[in-house]
């Protein structure tokens, strides 16, 4: 074996390695072999950048004749030897120490200094080359980077759509890493704790495998998500669409570097800084008595003292219970809502078509400016100055336009998944997790208010519009109608808010109208169960629209406990 030579050839991507390189690598050196009479004991084949130090099957070689195992080694190129001088400068040792090295497509001896020179010659020419081909790779790289698109493979939560476009969102598992920035931002949960909750969830690895704890790390520290590119410290704006705010993943890196410190709480209420005194208006504070939960003000003097959390959580049930949808109502709103779809389809077009005329006169326009300044009707400062006029013209009714073909069928999808939420309120309330439950209560509820053991409960627009169905027409309100405040559920009401009967067609028909002036109002919707709160839902920051000749209902309600 001492007398046999190692045969080694090398693809740089498993693509190569896949068609015909080595095939043909390993022909040329088997005839390379047999016309000098030459044995090739063992073949190394390896599908591994030269570019690199630190090839398995090379150093294995090298040490094997280091060891005297084979008299040399015969390959195919030099290029395909050693990309990288330090491997070069390592083979030019084993050939100082009297080891055969040989390739098949070069006649040099490398025993003679001109064999040598020229072996060396080439092995600089072939490490420039490398180091040329890797400049215009990062320079491809870096283009694309600034352009906003991510060269790489997808995160996860994001799915491929092809080179040269942005990253798009997983359907099934982006909603679960939104989820996990969102958990890990309560400060509730350590990194192994989220592990164990996310798998449960059943967010995976690309292979469908458990996520490890330096996984989730690295996931949460990732800018891409928040729509930021991130390489070797270096940061652009990407044009994909992020999966958390900034402000959402400020504060998760904040919780991973410990800049914040960790809220231990040992018991989390459902209504923590919701539920207030109506007395003192001050926030009531949740604790356990005697394994129950319990609001109580603290607020010296203050008649209202406590109020159980179970009987809260009874009163929201039965609120949301007379919230719901029924199914019929929930059939005739479907269709009458494909059929406002279609009429505001149409209108959306018609608005389409006349924004373009405008878009194409205006370019008309600026047209026939050029033929004027060439002309010499015009100078160059009436030119620019009008130019400039017509530019932000033009840039304001592109954006229109651009808005108007957004907001196609938007308004109505949002629409869609309100009503599918509100055919289902008390099932997404008891099957939800803690955070989207808390969050389905601040999406509904407005305000609640203890008075003594009597809590009153306000909800948002438009679902304080379900509440009232069967008091109040959807239509306008005359001066002298009453706007229903306080109006009080007591056990016996409760039974016939269960039983009560579907709205009339034009009740319904009066709720869509509604709710497309005003999809403001509406929730976003997210996966899970859950529901985010937009600042729109805020009455205190931003007051509901009016129709005209409109009055919005202020519903709210009041129930003993």
């Amino acid at each position: 074996m001492q007398d046999a030579y190692f045969g080694y050839v090398r693809v740089s991507t498993l693509k190569q390695g896949a068609g015909v390189s080595l095939t043909e690598q390993k022909d040329a050196i088997s005839r390379y072999a047999a016309a000098k009479g030459l044995a090739i004991a063992e073949w190394f084949e390896e599908k591994e950048t030269a570019a690199k130090q630190g090839r398995p099957l090379f150093l294995t070689m090298m040490r094997k004749l280091r060891n005297g195992q084979a008299k040399g080694v015969i390959m195919h190129k030099i290029d395909r030897s050693a990309r990288n001088l330090k491997d070069w400068s390592d083979l030019g040792a084993l050939i100082d120490r009297g080891i055969d090295v040989r390739f098949a497509h070069e006649s040099l001896d490398m025993t003679l200094r001109g064999g040598r020179l020229s072996a060396d010659i080439q092995a600089v020419i072939a490490a420039d080359y490398i180091r040329n081909l890797r400049d215009e790779a990062m320079k491809g790289l870096y283009g694309r980077l600034k352009q906003g698109i991510y060269p790489f493979r997808a995160p996860l939560g994001y799915l491929d759509t092809g080179s040269g476009n942005a990253k798009a969102k997983d359907p099934a598992k982006a909603p679960l890493v939104r989820k996990a920035f969102e958990l890990y931002a309560t400060q509730r949960y350590s990194l192994r704790e989220l592990v164990e909750k996310m798998d449960r969830l059943g967010l995976r690895n690309y292979n469908g495998k458990r996520l490890h704890r330096s996984n989730m790390a690295s996931l949460l520290g990732n800018p891409f998500y928040a729509g930021i590119l991130r390489t070797k410290n270096q940061y652009f704006k990407g044009i994909h669409e992020p999966l958390v705010s900034q402000s959402l993943y400020k504060a998760v890196q904040d919780a991973l570097h410990g800049k914040v410190r960790k809220k231990v709480r040992k018991h989390d209420f459902l209504l923590r800084r919701l539920i207030r005194c109506k007395h003192c208006r001050r926030l009531m504070y949740g604790e356990i008595q005697k394994s129950h939960g319990y609001y109580r003000c603290h607020t010296e003097g203050c008649p209202t003292k406590c109020v159980r959390e179970a009987s809260v959580s009874s009163g929201m049930r039965a609120h949301l219970a007379a919230l719901q949808i029924l199914p019929d109502e929930a059939d005739i709103l479907g269709r009458m809502l494909g059929e406002m779809e279609r009429d505001g389809r149409q209108a959306i077009e018609e608005g389409l078509k006349a924004v373009r005329l405008q878009v194409d006169s205006l370019r008309q326009r600026m047209e026939q400016l050029t033929d004027a300044y060439l002309d010499g009707v015009l100078s160059k400062e009436d030119l620019q100055e009008r130019k400039q006029r017509m530019l932000l013209d033009l840039a304001g009714k592109e954006a229109a336009e651009a808005e108007l073909r957004d907001e196609k069928g938007r308004v109505f999808a949002r629409i869609a998944k309100f009503l599918e939420l509100a055919k289902s309120l008390v099932g997404a309330y008891e099957s939800a997790i803690f955070e989207n439950r808390r969050r389905l209560v601040e999406t509904v509820f407005s305000n609640l208010e203890v008075d003594g053991k009597k809590v009153t409960f306000t909800m948002h627009l438009p679902f304080n519009r379900l509440l009232f169905r069967e008091d109040v027409p959807f239509g306008a309100l005359n001066r002298d109608t009453s706007r229903l405040h306080g109006r009080v559920f007591d056990a016996a009401e409760e039974g016939v808010i269960a039983q009560r009967k579907p709205m009339s067609r034009e009740q319904l028909k009066q709720l869509l109208k509604y709710l497309v002036a005003h999809p403001e109002l509406l929730p976003e919707h997210q996966n899970e169960g859950g529901i985010e709160s937009p600042a729109a839902l805020s009455p205190s920051r931003q007051p509901p629209r009016r129709c005209q000749g409109e009055n919005p209902l202020l519903g709210s309600s009041a129930r003993d406990i």
